[in-house]
């Protein structure tokens, strides 16, 4: 007995399917999209509580070999820890140190050099007398505005403590919690990775679980310690230079040239521009005052084009379109702080994305709406009208890229 009814319920059925999931496919794409529109925003607006976390996490995860290096000499975690946190405040404290309390000091005395600053660029804006009136302008309202005075004079920070404590209470809760994170993290971070691991279902999943974080430990501290020992000797060798030439404060300097080179194209131009106005406020001569930022950037392009690709090699390149992309994101999300750490950021989320795997966006919203690529069972026929739907007339599979399977 034949119904005539079933097959058009069964054609009807997948046409009624497809729907449902191109539905839910534009939800999807439209809720991503208001995720991804919204987050920067609120990273912004919650900068107190998000920056240090991030900071701490990051600073955390570069700790992480140090950690472990300590645990196998059977330190317990713990201490491990506290060891970690009590080195990386040490380092921190010296640095904050012999940059902040010198520059304290220039500060101070830029209002009495900034005749000369006026003398020493005068010749560099001779030909220009619109550009050199205005500055003059400039210059003397700056030198002419009218200082108030109060009974006390502010004291220079003596230590990482004191110069957070002067600047804001708020500052000095804010780091008290990042180095919370930064000790907890570190504390809990075997038992954590074991339950992330072993939390898995299947083999597989654990195995990719426990690659991914070993290659997010090993790439974001392999990159800090690479560009930190890259940096550092960066510093030293053009405070030793600059030592030479008679520039006052080198370490200062130096340390200066060393922090803002974590800023990938922007840190070592803002560290030429400075070395250059310390230069005027220093020497009489312009082309001696120019003197420190072009040795800066001379050891700058050597270090740029010949050091760091020969130490760094392939492994951590990124390319320079996304580090530009990150420095505007997190520079304009968190400033300065956000800009220091937009390539660790990088390197994180470029790691994780990758274990994870890249969405068919095209197959997504233009073929079944899903994810998953639906092959047919062997022996079904296929129609030369469906090819695109996952397999090809010959009756071989294809993926979403249109490659054989």
């Amino acid at each position: 007995m034949v119904e005539p009814a079933l097959p058009e319920a069964a054609e009807g059925a997948p046409k009624e399917e497809l729907r449902r999931d191109r539905l839910l496919a534009a939800l999807t794409l439209i809720a991503g999209a208001g995720l991804v529109l919204a987050l920067p925003f609120a990273l912004k607006a919650g900068s107190r509580f998000f920056l240090p976390l991030t900071a701490a996490i990051v600073i955390a995860i570069a700790l992480v070999p140090l950690l472990e290096w300590l645990e196998r000499r059977r330190l317990p975690a713990p201490l491990a820890a506290f060891v970690c946190v009590l080195l990386f405040l040490v380092v921190a404290n010296g640095a904050i140190a012999s940059i902040v309390l010198p520059a304290w000091g220039w500060a101070e005395i830029l209002p009495e050099r900034i005749e000369r600053v006026q003398q020493n660029i005068a010749p560099l804006i001779d030909f220009y007398s619109n550009l050199e009136r205005f500055v003059n302008e400039l210059l003397a309202n700056v030198a002419n505005t009218p200082v108030r005075q109060t009974g006390t004079t502010a004291e220079r920070p003596a230590s990482l403590l004191d110069f957070t404590a002067s600047t804001a209470p708020s500052a000095l809760i804010e780091m008290f919690f990042a180095i919370l994170v930064i000790y907890f993290f570190l504390a809990g971070w075997t038992r954590l990775r074991r339950s992330a691991i072993t939390s898995r279902t299947s083999f597989g999943g654990a195995m990719a679980t426990a690659r991914v974080i070993q290659d997010v430990v090993d790439f974001t501290s392999a990159y800090l310690g690479t560009i930190s020992f890259i940096n550092l000797t960066l510093g030293l060798l053009v405070a030793g230079a600059l030592w030479f030439v008679g520039m006052p404060t080198p370490l200062m300097w130096g340390g200066i040239v060393a922090v803002l080179n974590y800023i990938p194209y922007f840190g070592p131009i803002l560290s030429a521009a400075l070395l250059a106005l310390g230069g005027l406020m220093t020497f009489t001569d312009v082309w001696w005052a120019l003197l420190p930022a072009a040795i800066m950037v001379g050891a700058h392009l050597v270090e740029a084009n010949v050091v760091t690709p020969l130490i760094v090699g392939h492994r951590l390149t990124i390319s320079p379109l996304m580090i530009l992309v990150a420095l505007s994101f997190w520079g304009w999300v968190w400033g300065t702080p956000g800009a220091l750490l937009a390539v660790p950021l990088l390197i994180i989320i470029q790691t994780v994305v990758k274990a994870a795997g890249k969405p068919d966006i095209a197959g997504f919203l233009f073929e079944h709406g899903t994810l998953v690529n639906d092959v047919a069972p062997p022996g079904t026929p296929v129609q030369a009208g469906n090819a695109s739907a996952g397999e090809k007339p010959d009756g071989k599979a294809v993926d979403r890229s249109g490659a054989l399977a």
